[in-house]
């Protein structure tokens, strides 16, 4: 059985690691392939596995190969993110343009959401994957400079901050804490409305769907 995602605690998301920037064209298929891995689709565990398998990460051309601040080496991204979320480390990804496109996989968002990531940080989504991300509680935001993709290092943390503001309408600040101790911030956007942002509070849609059956009881 799985367990239901965490809700938020209320308070800005720190040392976000940066599991990966990609480059370029990030379908759904790209973050998580179909083929053989769909035979997996009802094991959440193992078909996450594939996660990003697909994409190319900007600072070596490569794919499924990242870099691991813990260990200093280069993995699959799906083993960086369970040695992140084991030590209990949250992450966080950064794409380009209209990411997620292609078809509606849930399983794309569901299993960043189950390998710790917290946030997705891109240029433009696809519509509805941003929803899907929206969904599972994965807090979905855009560059309000598309050029401040470029100042994302391969080895930032990265801090999603004034939270306390989080409404419809109102942009959210993201902090770049290098690791030559230098910082950067910028401002970035959302789409939320009243109700998707009571999912992200809740964990996920279907966290808040359950806690409003129990309330009716």
């Amino acid at each position: 059985m799985l367990e239901p995602f965490d809700p938020w605690d209320g308070n800005d998301l720190l040392n976000l690691q940066l599991l990966i920037k990609v480059k370029g064209k990030c379908t759904t298929d790209h973050i998580s392939m179909a083929g053989p891995w769909l035979r997996y689709r009802g094991h959440l565990d193992k078909i996450s596995d594939n996660l990003l398998m697909g994409a190319e990460n900007s600072f070596n051309g490569k794919t499924n190969a990242v870099y691991n601040k813990l260990t200093g080496d280069y993995d699959k991204v799906s083993a960086v993110a369970r040695q992140y979320k084991n030590n209990g480390l949250q992450s966080i990804i950064v794409g380009e343009e209209n990411y997620g496109e292609g078809s509606s996989r849930e399983h794309a968002a569901m299993e960043p959401r189950h390998l710790g990531m917290r946030a997705v940080l891109v240029k433009s989504f696809a519509r509805i994957h941003e929803t899907n991300l929206k969904k599972q509680g994965i807090l979905a935001l855009t560059f309000a400079d598309k050029q401040d993709y470029d100042r994302v290092r391969e080895d930032d943390t990265i801090d999603v901050l004034e939270m306390d503001r989080f409404m419809p309408g109102e942009p959210l600040t993201v902090r770049l804490n290098h690791e030559d101790g230098t910082r950067e911030t910028f401002p970035v956007n959302h789409s939320y409305s009243d109700q998707q942002i009571e999912w992200f509070k809740a964990g996920s849609a279907l966290n808040l769907i359950a806690k409003q059956q129990k309330e009716r009881r």
